[in-house]
């Protein structure tokens, strides 16, 4: 499903317009993405997250640096620098969900 069947879906849903399902995801996303972003400035490893109770958590967490192999020269090692990774983790309604139960 790309974002504007969900939009549509939840046009139909909902019978908002599609403007305004638009807006609404557009809005969701980007306030989930400011606050992960403002997260993964903060200097201490704090496990804030964004929790929507039966459907996931989005968090940052760090990835440390750690050594690699050169996908072009399988023989040279290279550095992989450490980074802040948003993460996804399915809340257990979800997951029941896509289980079928």
């Amino acid at each position: 499903m790309t974002k504007t069947e969900l939009i549509d879906h939840v046009a139909e849903k909902t019978g908002n317009t599609k403007k305004d399902c638009n807006e609404i995801i557009n809005t969701t996303f980007d306030s989930i993405m400011e606050y992960l972003k403002q997260e993964a400035k903060k200097k201490q490893d704090s496990r804030d997250n964004v929790q929507i109770i039966g459907f996931g958590s989005f968090e940052v967490r760090d990835r440390k640096a750690r050594q690699g192999r050169n996908p072009q020269n399988p023989d040279e090692t290279i550095k992989i620098p450490a980074r802040k990774v948003p993460v996804f983790r399915a809340g257990k309604t979800f997951k029941e969900t896509v289980k079928g139960k």
